[in-house]
């Protein structure tokens, strides 16, 4: 069977490897978390100097896992674009063909986000070592998981039967919409910082944290902690309008309707999410569900823009 044109089969793996990745990312974070970045020493592709490790620690278990889940990532992808090939070569359409780019911009940045992995484990950038460059792998690790998030949704999208994107016309959308993609950013970016500084130096309590900010002495990364949930609710507003706004712009309404309603209601549950993890000190559990709310603002986001640009949806 086809959605317009396009195995349903095909539309089902492509939703499945967007979960896939989003697993893969979440246990990137316990990874992060638990301090297990260099449970595989500063070695890659092996691990310790081994192809399996021999006599791992739970670490070493721990990274090495996560070593395996984005090796096996990169085969999903790889069978995601071979299969938007094959549909692509039975017939030559503007659907399958915009799903065979955006499958293929996903495979570019599965590779781009295995060689930031191997970046930051090659030059030492891991668990609790702290180099003036590592709050910048951090941020532009975030950006290209985004970026790959973005390929895949809507890589389903249209191949779930989403209509053809245009951006013909549309200055003043684009512009709402570049507006929210650097808001969301900004507050992904200062949140990966703001994690990161936790995990360096973390406190003992709600009160030496928020001495340890606003201290001179403290390290720059604590003072800079608290520019993620200034933005966070600044911004969140900002989004939340502006999903409001898109919503009305749009030839594929009632999609952009269901988007809009979802993103800010995640918006929402996000802010509520993120002031229990500042209360609790970010414990590990925390910090992964933070993520995962925020993974899924940017794929609401993502499939709000599409909405918004889209022409008017195909019939049949």
């Amino acid at each position: 069977m086809t959605v317009n044109g396009t195995n349903k089969a095909f539309a089902r793996y492509a939703w499945l490897t967007l979960g896939y990745n989003v697993l893969v990312i979440l246990w990137g974070v316990f990874l992060r978390a638990s301090k297990s970045g260099d449970g595989c020493g500063q070695h890659w592709l092996t691990c310790g100097g081994e192809v399996v490790p021999s006599a791992p620690q739970l670490k070493t278990i721990i990274e090495y896992s996560h070593r395996v889940m984005s090796g096996l990532d990169g085969f999903v992808v790889l069978a995601l674009v071979v299969w938007a090939l094959i549909i692509w070569f039975k017939g030559r359409t503007e659907q399958n063909t915009s799903v065979l780019k955006t499958s293929l911009g996903s495979l570019f940045f599965v590779i781009t986000e295995a060689l930031v992995g191997a970046g930051l484990v090659l030059t030492g950038n891991t668990a609790e070592n702290l180099t003036a460059a590592r709050p910048f792998w951090m941020a532009g690790h975030l950006i290209n998981t985004f970026i790959l998030l973005a390929f895949l949704t809507l890589t389903a999208r249209r191949a779930n039967g989403g209509p053809p994107i245009s951006f013909k016309n549309k200055g003043k959308i684009l512009a709402a919409i570049v507006g929210c993609i650097a808001a969301i950013l900004i507050v992904g970016t200062s949140g990966s910082v703001a994690a990161l500084s936790s995990m360096l130096f973390p406190s003992e309590s709600l009160t030496s944290g928020f001495h340890a900010d606003f201290s001179p002495t403290s390290n720059m990364l604590l003072r800079l902690r608290l520019l993620h949930p200034i933005a966070s609710i600044l911004f969140s507003i900002l989004v939340i309008f502006a999903a409001g706004w898109l919503r009305r712009q749009t030839n594929d309404g009632a999609f952009a309707v269901k988007w809009s309603n979802i993103l800010s209601v995640i918006v929402l549950i996000q802010i509520a999410f993120g002031a229990a993890t500042l209360l609790t000190l970010g414990p590990i559990l925390m910090q992964i569900g933070h993520l995962l709310l925020a993974d899924l603002v940017w794929i609401s986001f993502i499939m709000l823009a599409a909405s918004t640009l889209a022409k008017q949806r195909e019939i049949g």
